[in-house]
């Protein structure tokens, strides 16, 4: 049997350079061909400086060309860029997050704020920027508070402020400045 599998490491450009611009480019093409085609199976976003030869982070990008009917038409994202610890020159990926990362790679599913299968036509429609980074968010939510409070707590720090003014003044009359 011919292998059906591949997994190559690219910088993170090579998953979303041209998405976006008017302007067509190759990479986006290739990227295009390969999703349309259903031969991606998933894309791991790495840490940052891993590798010598770069500081920014790269992607293991999954082909397939035999892809089990449960990944048909989808692709498994991950977002692997908290996972590793920092080391002297290079960062590296401890044991316990390859075992992580593998496993859940294998076992194909969503973690939160880690994993998420995406169909083709999300990515059709986001350009085909395949990269984990775009559809995998890390960082906390923001909070949102209403408007009200935000103006009700401006208006303590404006007073705080005055009060504090008023003291400063007070000191430097006494002080004859």
């Amino acid at each position: 049997m011919r292998h059906c599998r591949a997994a190559i490491v690219l910088d993170t450009g090579a998953a979303s350079r041209g998405s976006g611009s008017a302007n067509t480019t190759k990479e986006k093409q290739v990227r295009q061909w390969f999703v349309d085609n259903d031969l991606i199976e998933g894309v791991i976003y790495l840490p940052e400086n891993l590798f010598y030869n770069t500081t920014a982070p790269d992607i293991i990008l999954f082909l397939n060309k035999a892809k089990p009917a449960k990944h048909k038409n989808k692709l498994l994202l991950l977002n692997a860029s908290r996972e590793f610890e920092k080391g002297d020159p290079k960062n590296y990926i401890p044991d316990e997050a390859i075992v992580r990362i593998a496993e859940t790679f294998k076992a194909w599913r969503e973690v939160d704020k880690f994993s998420r299968i995406v169909s083709r036509e999300e990515i059709a429609k986001n350009d085909y920027n395949i990269s984990p980074s775009r559809y995998v968010h890390v960082s906390e939510a923001e909070e949102y508070r209403p408007i009200s409070e935000i103006v009700d707590e401006l208006k303590i720090l404006e007073d705080e402020g005055a009060q504090i003014d008023n003291a400063l003044k007070s000191i430097l009359s006494k002080l004859a400045l």
